[in-house]
């Protein structure tokens, strides 16, 4: 690290090309007048001692103690400095509905994909915030604390699947709850929870939380993902649809998007919702 702390003294500089011009103009002056008195090849012996390496040397010389003598004068500093700087940005958590709802198609390729390439996206605009990630389906489970490595964020965000929680449902109410220990209390960064999901919870103890997070000085922000009509839940093996899922009576389940749950958890987290329908 290089400090400089009088910078006007750098003014002093413009000294040197003046004695420049001047070393110039007074050669050539001197020439002029030499020549006068006496052709080119008799200077020599009339003026033996002659020699323009003296005076070049001179100029110099001058001009390179000029210049030191400036970088004294403007007190230039090197070396390192430990400070601390509080650091003043957002802090992020991204809680992501891993359940089987989400591998529905009516957004294509899928809810669940559709989701880590709208947090890829918004990680992609992210400058210092830092991140973290929550899983969760039946329950909720830690996946990245709080970090500025998008890069890491990203390399677990698309290892995220439906088989990473056993137990099934739409657990925000404890992924709220889990997503509050991810904030440092001391911090000045402002907290962001951003909740995506197909708004199916099977707990009813979402809003509680909520409300209790917004006390705490997490805005909850949430996007829903899937369409009202709905859509199936494809059972695949190896990649290929072999069924699809269906309840106790033998009938085929629909998945839809509950925007309502998802929008009473937005208003009392004092954020927002925002419905992501397109299938591009």
């Amino acid at each position: 690290m290089y400090l400089l702390e009088e910078k006007i003294y750098f003014w002093l500089l413009c000294i040197i090309p003046v004695l420049v011009l001047l070393f110039i103009f007074l050669s050539y002056w001197r020439y002029r007048a030499q020549r006068k008195y006496a052709e080119k090849h008799m200077l020599s012996h009339l003026i033996p001692d002659r020699s323009w390496f003296k005076p070049i040397l001179k100029l110099v010389t001058i001009s390179v103690g000029i210049l030191f003598l400036v970088i004294a004068l403007v007190n230039l500093k090197a070396g390192t400095k430990i400070e601390t700087v509080k650091r003043e940005g957002v802090d992020i958590v991204f809680a992501v509905d891993i359940s089987k709802s989400m591998l529905a198609e009516d957004i294509a390729p899928s809810r669940l994909e559709k989701s880590q390439q709208l947090v890829t996206q918004i990680i992609n605009n992210l400058a210092s915030d830092r991140i973290g990630l929550i899983a969760y389906a039946g329950s909720a489970v830690p996946q990245l604390p709080i970090t500025t490595d998008y890069s890491s964020a990203k390399m677990f965000l698309q290892s995220m699947n439906t088989d990473l929680v056993s137990s099934q449902g739409t657990a925000i109410a404890e992924a709220i709850q889990l997503a509050e220990s991810y904030y440092s209390e001391d911090t000045e960064a402002s907290k962001v929870l951003v909740i995506i999901s197909d708004g199916e919870d099977h707990e009813g103890e979402a809003l509680d939380y909520a409300e209790a997070a917004a006390e705490n000085g997490i805005r909850i922000i949430t996007i829903g993902v899937g369409t009202e009509k709905g859509g199936t839940i494809p059972i695949k093996r190896n990649g290929i649809v072999r069924e699809f899922k269906k309840d106790r009576d033998g009938n085929t389940v629909i998945t839809r998007l509950n925007s309502e749950t998802l929008e009473e958890i937005a208003s009392v987290g004092n954020g927002g919702l925002y419905r992501w329908y397109s299938n591009r």
